[in-house]
């Protein structure tokens, strides 16, 4: 496992030792890695030297989560091609050109310009992109790329979830973004891991869409099994996107998850999965991983930890505020 102690690259870990597998977790150190593992070190931001710790072993099956730099997958996925079976990479349909049609599959057209040998000035889609190449390039067919979207569940380290169950535990007004009904498309961590794990072993390569159908839960279900799990006497103010738009609310970063109508909505939340279904891909009720991300939250005092390299998420309060005060005096 290249990486293996945070959110996705911890969840397959964990995944690994629950089956009885020998787990091997590289990773800089800066995260203790699952009991269990065996752990070697290093800093792929090192390029090849800081990849001493892989020269020696051979591994059935690779796990890489990276999403920086390509020519740290690269410089990875060649160091272990001949003394591994299999490499899979966690990429993500940010892949596909911009914007990606509702109902698009795997043969859409990716972005163009990517490279393998990318430092980490390109963008996410390159960079991911590039991560693609590279384990292609060195493993071909042995290397399956599972192209992610919208990732929840227990140990997550971007914000989207752990802020909404936070905001509606404090209770009050909530402003919520509407439509109720609109339609989500994400994957729990936990069903990704076991997914991923089940296809390289079946030894299963090329790109697969690994999110849940479009749908599988709403805005709606999803807040009020924020509220519902949480105990709290939080009311949902369910607000039209344009109100929010015009008020300068950003869709995704203020108000995680939520995307309006529109391009980004059909790429983010209405990609194609039966590839990855009909390869034995299933998801778990919204239920369940609400309320398990709610129990790990609480366990870590209500903060959940946070990339580094990822914003921090959420509404302002006054901005709520300003628009709560909207609400009541339309």
């Amino acid at each position: 496992m290249l990486g293996g102690t945070e959110f996705v690259g911890r969840a397959v870990t964990e995944e690994a030792l629950g089956r009885g597998w020998q787990v091997t977790v590289f990773h800089r150190g800066r995260h203790a890695a699952p009991p269990g593992a065996r752990v070697l070190t290093g800093d792929r931001t090192a390029g090849v030297a800081g990849l001493a710790a892989l020269t020696d072993g051979r591994w059935d099956l690779v796990v890489d989560t990276w999403s920086g730099a390509p020519s740290a997958v690269r410089d990875a996925a060649r160091l272990l091609s001949g003394r591994a079976g299999h490499f899979t990479y966690v990429s993500s349909r940010s892949v596909y050109a911009y914007p990606a049609p509702a109902g698009l599959s795997e043969d859409g057209p990716p972005v163009t310009g990517a490279s393998p040998d990318a430092g980490d000035d390109v963008s996410y889609a390159l960079a991911k992109r590039g991560g693609e190449l590279a384990a292609l390039g060195a493993f071909g067919d042995r290397a399956l790329l599972a192209r992610a979207g919208l990732i929840l569940g227990p140990g997550e380290n971007v914000g989207r979830l752990p802020w909404w169950l936070n905001r509606t535990a404090r209770g009050g007004p909530v402003i919520a973004p509407g439509p109720r009904d609109a339609g989500l498309q994400y994957i729990d961590a936990r069903d990704l891991a076991s997914w991923l794990l089940d296809a390289a072993s079946q030894g299963r390569g090329g790109a697969y869409n690994t999110v849940s159908r479009p749908g599988h839960t709403t805005m709606g279900e999803l807040l009020d099994t924020c509220v519902r799990v949480t105990g709290s006497r939080a009311e949902l103010r369910w607000t039209d996107p344009e109100v929010l738009l015009g008020a300068g609310v950003e869709p995704w970063t203020d108000l995680p998850v939520w995307l309006p109508a529109g391009e980004l909505y059909d790429t983010l939340h209405r990609g194609d999965v039966a590839k990855a279904e009909a390869a034995g891909l299933r998801c778990r009720p919204v239920g369940e991983t609400v309320a398990d991300t709610w129990t790990w939250l609480r366990e870590h005092g209500g903060t959940a930890p946070q990339r580094p390299d990822r914003p921090r998420l959420g509404l302002d309060p006054r901005t709520e505020a300003q628009l709560l005060v909207t609400s009541e005096n339309p």
